[in-house]
C-alpha cells in the first residue's frame, strides 16, 4: 500500500515551545520503520513544508493518510482528515500520537477511520494486512476502528520504540533543532519512570519502572545518526550509573565525538556524579532540568524526590562539571505577587544557562485534572488551550489578567536578566539567538493578548450583571 504519513502545521495560537524545541517527528520515523519492508510510504512534515494536503495527495497519491497529534493538533487534524477525505472518500484515514493515546475519544468521528491508541510492530502491521486485502480488521489491542465502533480491547499497552528510519525525513533533517542545538537528532535509550511526579505525563504513558533497551541496539542507533548533535529524551537518562558507563565505554572505544543533550533529574545528579563527569569529558553538554518550584511545599505536592537545597546543590556540580543547566519551572495558579517575585529571586540564585516555565496544567483524564476540575478556565474540548504553555486553572490570588501580567514580567526578566545572551551567542551564534529571541517574542505576544482578553471578559461579565 501506498501510505502518507503527516505531521500537521504547528498551531499559531498555542503557547508551545515550538520555536525552541523543533525536533524530528520521530514517531512517524518508528511507524515508517515498522511498515517499509511491505508497504511504500512518504513523511510530510507540514511543519518543515508549506504544501496543501489536496496537492500532496494528486502527487502522492495515497491509500492511506496517517496522522499524528498532541492534544493542541485535534482540530487541524480532524480538518486534514476532512480534507482528505473530501479529495477522495476511499482513502483510509489513521490518527496516532499522544492524544490518540491519553483521549482517543476525540477522534472518534466520520472522517477518521481508525485511531492507534498505541502502536507496536504486531498491532500495526496486523492492521495494515487487512487494509491491503481490503477486509473489514477485528478488534485488534490498542487500535479503535470505526468499522467496529471504535471498539478496542481493554489491554493496555505503550508505543513501542524500534530505531527509526531517519531517511524518512532526509529533506526535512537540516531544520530539526533542540535549542541551539542545530541540525539535532532525537533517541530513546529506556521507557518509563520510576519518578512518578504528580504531573508528569510520561510515567503514565511508558510505565513507572525503567524500561532500558539493550545497549548493543542504542549503540547502532548513535552509530546510524548523522548529525552532531542528540539529545537522549529518555524520561531521566541520567538515573542509572552503570547505563552511563556503558554509554561512556563505547564513545571512548569507537572515538565518537558528538553533542549529547538529556532530562535528568535532581536526585540523580546528586547520586551519580562522577558517571556524569565521566560523561562530561565525552560528549554531555547540556540537561534538561525539572527544579519545578522554589517553594519545598509545592515539591511535596509534585512528589519531587529532592528539595530547594538538592536543587541548589545539582546546580552547583553540573557549573563544576562544565555541563549547561537548562532549568525548568512550573508556575502554580496558587501564586501571588510576592510568589512571583520570590520565584525570579531564586531563579536567580540557581543562575541555569536558559531557564523555562509553564502554568501548572491537568491534563485532562489525569487525577490531577479531577482536583482543579471546578477552577478550570477551559473545556476538554477547547484542545488547543491544553499547550502547557496557557492558563488552565483560575488564580486564587490575584485576577487572571494580573496573573499573565506576572507571567509576563517573568519571561522578561527571563529573556532579559537570566539567560545569559553573551553565553548563547558564545555557544549558538547570533542566528541561533535572533531565532530563540523570534521565539520568546512570539510568546510574549500572546500572554500580553491573553492578558487583554483576560480584562475584556472581566468587563462583559461585568456589564452582564
Amino acid at each position: 500500500m501506498k501510505i502518507l504519513l503527516v505531521r500537521p502545521a504547528r498551531i499559531k495560537q498555542a503557547i508551545t515551545l515550538g520555536e525552541f524545541m523543533y525536533s524530528e517527528p520521530i514517531g512517524l520515523e518508528i511507524v515508517y520503520a515498522m511498515l517499509e519492508d511491505k508497504h511504500q510510504l512518504e513523511i510530510l512534515d507540514l511543519m518543515s513544508e508549506s504544501i496543501e494536503i489536496e496537492e500532496k495527495l494528486r502527487e502522492y497519491k495515497p491509500q492511506v493518510v496517517g496522522l499524528t497529534s498532541l492534544c493542541i493538533d485535534v482540530y487541524s487534524v480532524r480538518d486534514l482528515a476532512k480534507r482528505v477525505k473530501n479529495y477522495d472518500p476511499t482513502i483510509i484515514t489513521v490518527v496516532g500520537g499522544t492524544q490518540a493515546y491519553l483521549n482517543s475519544q476525540s477522534f472518534f468521528i466520520p472522517d477518521i477511520d481508525h485511531v492507534l491508541q498505541y502502536t507496536t510492530t504486531e498491532n500495526i502491521n496486523l492492521l495494515f494486512d487487512y487494509l491491503e486485502k481490503g477486509d473489514q480488521p477485528p478488534v485488534i489491542d490498542g487500535i479503535c476502528s470505526q468499522e467496529n465502533g471504535f471498539q478496542t480491547s481493554n489491554k493496555c499497552g505503550v508505543n513501542e520504540y524500534i530505531c527509526p528510519n531517519r531517511k524518512s525525513t532526509a529533506k526535512y533533517r537540516s531544520q530539526y533543532s533542540y535549542f541551539g542545538y542545530k541540525p539535532c537528532a532525537i533517541m530513546a535509550t529506556a521507557q518509563g519512570c520510576s519518578k512518578t511526579c504528580s504531573f508528569c505525563l510520561r510515567w503514565r504513558i511508558e510505565g513507572l519502572r525503567e524500561k532500558y533497551f539493550d545497549m548493543e541496539e542504542v549503540i547502532r542507533e548513535i552509530l546510524s545518526i548523522e548529525e552532531d548533535n542528540i539529545m537522549i529524551f529518555d524520561n531521566d537518562f541520567l538515573h542509572n550509573p552503570q547505563r552511563i558507563e556503558e554509554l561512556c565505554n563505547f564513545l571512548e572505544r569507537a572515538n565518537i565525538e558528538k553533542n549529547f543533550i538529556c532530562y535528568g533529574s535532581v536526585d540523580s545528579i546528586l547520586r551519580n556524579q562522577e558517571s556524569i563527569r565521566r560523561f562530561a569529558t565525552l560528549g554531555l553538554r547540556a540537561v534538561l532540568v525539572g527544579y519545578e518550584s522554589f517553594k519545598e511545599k509545592e515539591l511535596l505536592s509534585y512528589k519531587k524526590k529532592s528539595t530547594l537545597e538538592d536543587n541548589l546543590k545539582a546546580s552547583k556540580i553540573l557549573k563544576e562539571l562544565g555541563i549547561d543547566a537548562w532549568a525548568s519551572f512550573i508556575i502554580h495558579p496558587d501564586w501571588d505577587r510576592e510568589d512571583f517575585q520570590a520565584f525570579r529571586k531564586y531563579l536567580k540564585k540557581l543562575a541555569p544557562e536558559i531557564a523555562s516555565f509553564s502554568p501548572l496544567t491537568p491534563f485532562p483524564n489525569l487525577p490531577m485534572y479531577k482536583e482543579y476540575q471546578k477552577r478550570l478556565l477551559y473545556k476538554v474540548e477547547d484542545y488547543e488551550a491544553w499547550s502547557f504553555g496557557q492558563v488552565v486553572i483560575a488564580p486564587s490570588q490575584m485576577s487572571l489578567q494580573r496573573y499573565y501580567y506576572e507571567i509576563l514580567k517573568t519571561n522578561l526578566y527571563i529573556n532579559l536578566f537570566s539567560n545569559n545572551v553573551v553565553y548563547l551567542i558564545k555557544k549558538f551564534g547570533p542566528l541561533t539567538v535572533f531565532r530563540l529571541s523570534k521565539g520568546s517574542i512570539k510568546l510574549m505576544k500572546r500572554y500580553l493578548q491573553l492578558m487583554f482578553e483576560g480584562k475584556r471578559n472581566k468587563t462583559t461579565k461585568l456589564l452582564r450583571k
